[in-house]
């Protein structure tokens, strides 16, 4: 009965160890992870806002949704080219509204 539970605690151990030294799926070369089994490059935190829209819904909930594009569409879009041109992203990023009394009495 010892040696069962000392086995299961070094198996736990070896188990936290080995999850604090291996580094996330993805995140090995610094690259952003595969959302949606897309890679979206690390850059992206730098292109431009292309648009942004708030959505409310009657209930007080609702997303916040911007466009981003990196310069390659960027250029593109001014220049009215039509098809974008290979290279060309255009990302979408949504936040959902979640109600929360702590933020309303801050909001007031």
């Amino acid at each position: 009965m010892n040696r069962i539970v000392f086995l299961l605690i070094a198996v736990v151990v070896l188990a936290a160890t080995l999850t604090c030294i291996i580094p996330a799926f993805g995140q090995a070369n610094g690259a952003a992870s595969p959302i949606y089994g897309i890679r979206i490059p690390a850059a992206h935190r730098d292109w431009r806002l292309t648009a942004a829209d708030n959505l409310l819904v009657e209930d007080k909930t609702g997303q916040l949704r911007v466009q981003l594009g990196n310069d390659i569409a960027i250029n593109a879009f001014k220049e009215g080219r039509v098809p974008f041109p290979d290279g060309a992203i255009i990302a979408a990023i949504r936040w959902t509204r979640v109600p929360s009394e702590t933020n309303n009495k801050v909001l007031k």
